[in-house]
């Protein structure tokens, strides 16, 4: 008699079935403005700075710009996809983010000019943010939805591998300028074509669908109506909110805090590598738990976890092995964090109205994550050392994760359209 298949064993059928879904996820995530822009600043500071003679100061400011543009755009896109449907929207939005990145090449010497680049540039991107990129791998799977999640969310990891490199060669070869158009040629010349050419929603070619149908119409899920109404979303939105403003504070603060105790900015940069290693690793190992155990309780157990590196670092003084434990712990939960928002998003309040719930989830994770270093900058210049900001992460590091048991049984929403794909 055949033994019935392990629940521990990965079921490759959906892999098999989607997989140019998942590249194209990966590509997706990698070359997003919030991910590409955001890694790739560092090298345009001193160019710019060069170039214009802005402050260092004044152009840090624009990453605040680039938050505020991806705040209006999540709030936007999910309701553009329900009206207008997925693919169209991502390809209108990937020619209009190469032209405004092409249009950034021609700065002028006010420092708002750039300031409006970097607003408008995520809100004219808007379709194809992370936002999308999730809700296609939802789509596409069901029973390995975390595990995929975990692997497409990885892109941003060759983001900052491949990115900061290709922007300083540019610059290197011609100026600051360069590194726009590679920005732009990255989602006109690789993006875009692989977007026209796989990118799909489940039923979106059914036999009996007119091509104005929107296929998101169909899915099963709550609605937005319901969605914001429910104290469960808003119960998700503060455990995370909460763990975000955490996290941010730790990767902002680490290195300077583990300077501050005496440690060589190459021992501090060590550590902090930790947190790196242990931020993809956690990601893929969080994303395929949540396949198999009881998602709200994955969740809490790996986002705690920062908790108990902050206990670390609150302890430690300048043992190595100890802060470079913490760094691991830290980059544990970071690393799960998206992955988690998007699958509890996806399971708890289904696929019909994913985009405008997530983009509400994210917009307010957004700003959390800007209001946070403000945060930290007080309570140091306050208090002149690091412990209050520790002892605030681990106490958002516990009360998050709890409040994330609270929410019970996922909700049954009925059957979802069968993902086929013409090979």
């Amino acid at each position: 008699m055949p033994r019935p298949p392990s629940n521990a064993a990965i079921d490759l059928t959906e892999f098999r079935q989607s997989w140019r879904m998942l590249i194209l996820a990966v590509a997706g995530v990698a070359v997003s403005i919030n991910a590409a822009l955001l890694y790739g600043f560092g090298t345009l500071v001193l160019p710019l700075e060069q170039a214009f003679g802005w402050s260092k100061s004044e152009l840090q400011a624009s990453i605040t710009f680039l938050f505020g543009g991806a705040v209006i755009s999540l709030q936007l896109v999910g309701w553009l996809n329900l009206r207008y449907g997925m693919k169209r929207v991502t390809v209108t939005s990937l020619i209009l983010l190469s032209l405004g990145y092409l249009a950034t090449t021609q700065l002028n010497h006010s420092i708002w000019t750039l300031y409006l680049a970097f607003a408008v540039l995520p809100i004219v991107g808007m379709g194809a943010l992370a936002v999308t990129w999730t809700q296609l791998l939802s789509l596409w799977y069901e029973r390995n939805r975390g595990l995929a999640l975990a692997i497409g969310l990885s892109g941003t990891g060759l983001t900052a591998a491949t990115i900061p490199r290709l922007l300083a060669w540019g610059i290197e070869h011609w100026d600051w300028r360069a590194a726009f158009v590679i920005l732009a040629l990255l989602n006109l010349l690789l993006l875009l074509p692989l977007t026209l050419l796989w990118f799909r929603v489940p039923g979106s070619e059914a036999p009996n669908r007119r091509p104005t149908d929107n296929e998101l119409l169909d899915l099963p899920g709550m609605s937005f109506k319901e969605g914001m109404a429910s104290r469960k979303f808003w119960t998700c939105n503060l455990a995370l909110g909460l763990v975000i403003s955490a996290i941010v504070g730790m990767v902002t603060s680490t290195v300077p805090m583990l300077q501050s105790r005496g440690l060589t900015a190459s021992d501090a940069s060590l550590i902090f590598s930790g947190f790196g290693v242990s931020l993809i690793l956690g990601r893929v190992l969080i994303g395929y738990l949540l396949d198999r155990l009881w998602p709200p309780g994955v969740a809490a157990l790996s986002l705690a976890l920062p908790a108990v590196g902050c206990l670390i670092y609150l302890g430690a003084d300048q043992d190595f092995a100890l802060l470079l434990g913490a760094a691991i712990l830290v980059g544990f939960g970071a690393g799960a964090e998206f992955d988690i928002a998007a699958f509890l998003v996806a399971r708890y309040f289904g696929l019909r109205e994913y985009g405008r719930l997530f983009g509400v989830h994210q917009g307010l994770n957004t700003v959390a994550s800007a209001l946070a270093p403000l945060l930290f900058a007080l309570l140091l210049s306050r208090t002149g050392s690091y412990s209050a900001m520790l002892v605030y992460s681990m106490a958002c590091s516990v009360i998050g994760p709890l409040l994330l048991l609270t929410l019970g049984r996922a909700p049954h929403f009925g059957a979802q359209p069968a993902p086929t794909l013409a090979s």
